[in-house]
């Protein structure tokens, strides 16, 4: 018999092994998450995602504390409950400072990893990085993984943006739904590829503000009004 959350437990799943898949994240790296009333569902620690099952995703709430009761207790078959994501701070945080937002993924991809080793941002050198809602995609200080220090950074960074990257980690994208944030994170490594190619010609010419104003303006034009701050657009692929 199903939990009430089944169908966004199975959700979650698949976008998950799609994030492995799309070659943004490895391994058991990287952690992705869901609002549920009272909290969020969180993948498991140290569990590969073609091993994860609907069950194995924890549910806790904003302070890390597990919710469910007894059903949780019962979510790994004679095992007990799974650890919940040691980046849970990161998750809970973000969506307590975002009510409008349901997902978070946060993940190491390659590109988007390299620049933040730099403590890079993503400057408007490509009209694409309107898609995290403003006109740069922003590099977060480093703090150590899992701590309370790491989030406020992040969620600094995240203030009126959809994604950020996180210094000397990977990066970091929310949407109103997991698709949408799967979407953003693909494109945000993508523009970290496209942009340390340009850098091998030198620092690449940036859009202005008035440039990157009409971006914003064709989006919200031509992808139903949807604001970048409320919502992540559903942005035409870079081209």
């Amino acid at each position: 018999m199903g939990t009430p959350d089944q169908e966004l437990r199975e959700q979650l799943v698949a976008v998950a092994r799609r994030m492995n898949a799309s070659g943004i994240n490895q391994g058991t790296s990287g952690n992705l998450s869901a609002r549920i009333p009272g909290g969020l569902l969180i993948t498991p620690s140290s569990l590969p995602y073609d091993r994860m099952q609907p069950a194995d995703l924890v549910a806790i709430d904003l302070e890390g504390r597990p919710l469910g009761g007894a059903q949780a207790a019962e979510a790994v078959p004679g095992g007990g409950p799974r650890r919940p994501s040691s980046e849970w701070r990161l998750h809970a945080d973000i969506l307590a400072s975002r009510p409008e937002l349901l997902a978070v993924l946060h993940c190491h991809s390659i590109h988007a990893t390299a620049l933040a080793c730099h403590g890079r941002a993503i400057p408007p050198f490509h009209y694409m990085t309107a898609v995290a809602g403003g006109d740069d995609i922003r590099c977060a200080p480093y703090a150590t993984f899992g701590t309370a220090e790491l989030s406020a950074l992040a969620v600094q960074a995240l203030e009126g943006r959809l994604a950020c990257l996180l210094a000397q980690h990977g990066q970091v994208t929310v949407g109103r739904s997991l698709d949408q944030a799967l979407r953003i994170a693909i494109e945000v490594e993508t523009l970290a590829r496209i942009y340390l190619q340009a850098l091998q010609l030198g620092e690449p010419p940036l859009l202005s503000a008035e440039q990157m104003a009409a971006v914003h303006h064709q989006f919200r034009t031509l992808l139903y009004g949807a604001a970048p701050e409320a919502a992540a657009p559903e942005a035409p692929a870079a081209g």
